[in-house]
């Protein structure tokens, strides 16, 4: 097989015969089998005509795309240094396709943000995946983590604004054990499939386990102990699931600091979730999850947390949807420590390349009033966002 620099010489040249460069309206995405919403946008397809054999051999395909999701929010919580502004939320470029029919690849990188360690321009998945089977693939790389049903979604279809609290806390988003922003990915290898078809060609079982460094993205591994993070779930209906996921890990604090008597080497992640989602013209989607380990800045803070949240989303027009959403968590397992957000959205899709969104979430932070110093627990936030893709 040919190397790298070969391979990437071969599909530059084969580009410049382009038959075509035609916007791909199919929102199928390669691995929406069994990923369902881990796709971006529709994209641009480059079909690829050459004459050389090697090319001919590969028979690659190329699609890009990207979005921007730009951001205005208002808290009237009182006692921050601000009530809201404007953000841009994400921007994102990604390429994708398939070489040898059965091999697909994915790069996609964040470039918002101002540069430094772990932020503005980034990589955020860079992976190969074997799938010749439906019912044995493999992925090797840097992707996101296998737990939890809303982690895979893009952030433009959870369809509320924002993730849920246990998939920022708890499945990695944004990780309460102190890791550095890593969007829910890590890098490592992971094997799944979907089994037993149905009458409708939906599958009934769908299984995926992988061993992941355990230091988040972009980062390499740091100690001898590799994160086991699995899921299995069963569909007895087209579009609906309803499973559990495990994960036994360990994060490496690579900022400790041995004169900090709070700061940690390294915490264990030992947690599991349940849920069920249901992803069709309505959505249902639901989950719990309980959290084993330490965060690594902070020694005195609790080791045991939870999380659950409920979503419903309702089409009440041919291009407009509106979701609520219960959404809980508990630093400590205990009450007096819940955050609950309670969600309304407005989604109008313009066609399939603009989506307006309009949210709103009052929030009851018992947490907050009995900190040392209290601050205000009850408080309303109201953000539009607007993403335009291609």
């Amino acid at each position: 097989m040919a190397n790298p620099q070969t391979l990437l010489a071969l599909i530059l040249t084969a580009a410049v015969p382009l038959a075509a460069a035609a916007h791909d309206t199919d929102e199928t995405h390669p691995q929406a089998a069994y990923t369902d919403l881990d796709y971006e946008t529709p994209g641009y397809t480059l079909n690829i005509n050459s004459s050389n054999p090697v090319v001919q051999q590969m028979q690659p395909t190329f699609k890009f795309g990207g979005y921007i999701m730009e951001k205005y929010s208002y808290s009237d919580r009182s006692g921050q240094t601000t009530n809201g502004g404007f953000d841009t939320r994400f921007v994102r470029l990604y390429m994708d396709g398939k070489v040898y029919q059965d091999f697909y690849y994915k790069l996609q990188m964040e470039v918002n943000g101002q540069p430094g360690v772990d932020k503005g321009p980034r990589i955020v998945d860079a992976f190969v995946e074997w799938q010749k089977y439906d019912c044995f693939r493999v992925k090797l790389g840097q992707f996101k983590r296998s737990f939890g049903f809303e982690n895979p979604y893009s952030p433009l279809n959870v369809g509320i604004g924002s993730y849920s609290q246990a998939t920022m806390k708890i499945a990695s988003i944004s990780d309460r054990i102190g890791e550095h922003k890593s969007s829910g990915r890590d890098v490592g290898v992971q094997v799944q499939g979907d089994l037993f078809p149905a009458a409708d060609g939906h599958k009934w079982l769908h299984y995926q386990i992988g061993f992941f460094n355990g230091q988040g993205i972009n980062h390499t591994d740091k100690d001898h102990h590799k994160d086991l993070i699995g899921g299995l779930w069963f569909s007895p209906l087209k579009n609906l699931a309803i499973g559990g996921f495990g994960w036994n890990g360990k994060y490496t604090n690579e900022a400790y600091n041995p004169a900090n008597p709070n700061s940690m080497r390294s915490a264990k992640r030992v947690r599991w979730g349940a849920g069920l989602k249901y992803e069709d013209k309505w959505t249902v989607r639901g989950e719990y999850m309980s959290s084993v380990g330490g965060v690594v800045s902070n020694a005195t803070l609790p080791d045991r947390s939870d999380a659950w949240y409920l979503t419903l989303g309702v089409p009440v027009a041919k291009d407009v949807k509106v979701y609520g959403r219960y959404d809980c968590y508990r630093d400590a397992k205990t009450w007096n420590s819940l955050i609950a957000n309670y969600g309304l959205s407005g989604n109008y899709y313009l066609g399939k390349n603009l989506i307006f969104q309009l949210n709103y979430t009052f929030t009851d932070n018992r947490s907050a009033r009995r900190a040392a110093v209290p601050t205000d627990s009850r408080y309303n936030t109201i953000d539009v966002q607007v993403t335009a893709r291609f």
